[in-house]
């Protein structure tokens, strides 16, 4: 079983905005990675949220969805919100960024193939030789993750653990492309 983990509680400082409801193709940014996930062979699909706009539309998909209350404490606080709402028999977590409009579920299913293959190593997708998301944890790790703090997520366990890090060339480059500035949101709008 491998849940996967929507990372959506941000503050999106450098957008000034809400970015996960800006649409490319007329459709939001986080909705665009709910329906990746949801297609998906992810066994259950979990959206950690601050705000009430993108809840409803977790909800329309029928996902969980979890409050983030200590979202001011950054990106760890996510992680074990997702974490401690997966079914406790989880073999993985994948966290997702909802950031990512070109994500699909063709990526996130080579992912979990990786991950069946060699289910001991953190998977980490590799676009156009740049790491990325989503990645992928084996619940050996749970304790590791869950002693996270502050704004720091799973990079941490990567940098420090190389040798458990399985990284795995996507050919789709789109796929990996995400969102952190208003450039960023008009160039991603500009290849479309």
């Amino acid at each position: 079983m491998i849940s996967g983990i929507i990372l959506a509680s941000g503050f999106s400082k450098r957008m000034e905005q809400e970015k996960l409801l800006l649409p490319v193709n007329g459709i939001a940014l986080v909705e665009r990675v709910i329906r990746a996930a949801r297609a998906s062979r992810l066994d259950e699909v979990i959206l950690i949220y601050q705000k009430e706009e993108i809840e409803k539309i977790g909800r329309k998909y029928g996902i969980t969805s979890v409050y983030n209350g200590r979202a001011e404490e950054g990106q760890s606080a996510a992680i074990k919100l997702g974490i401690n709402s997966a079914h406790p028999k989880t073999d993985a977590f994948m966290f997702m960024v909802g950031d990512q409009p070109f994500l699909n579920p063709a990526t996130i299913d080579i992912l979990i193939d990786t991950f069946q293959q060699d289910p001991h190593s953190i998977i980490v997708p590799v676009y156009n030789n740049t790491r990325g998301n989503p990645a992928l944890f084996p619940s050996s790790m749970k304790e590791l993750l869950l002693a996270l703090d502050g704004d720091r997520g799973g990079r941490v366990l990567i940098e420090k653990m190389p040798d458990r890090v399985n990284l795995v060339s996507i050919d789709e480059k789109m796929s990996g492309a995400d969102i952190d500035t208003e450039e960023d949101y008009r160039r991603i709008k500009g290849n479309n």
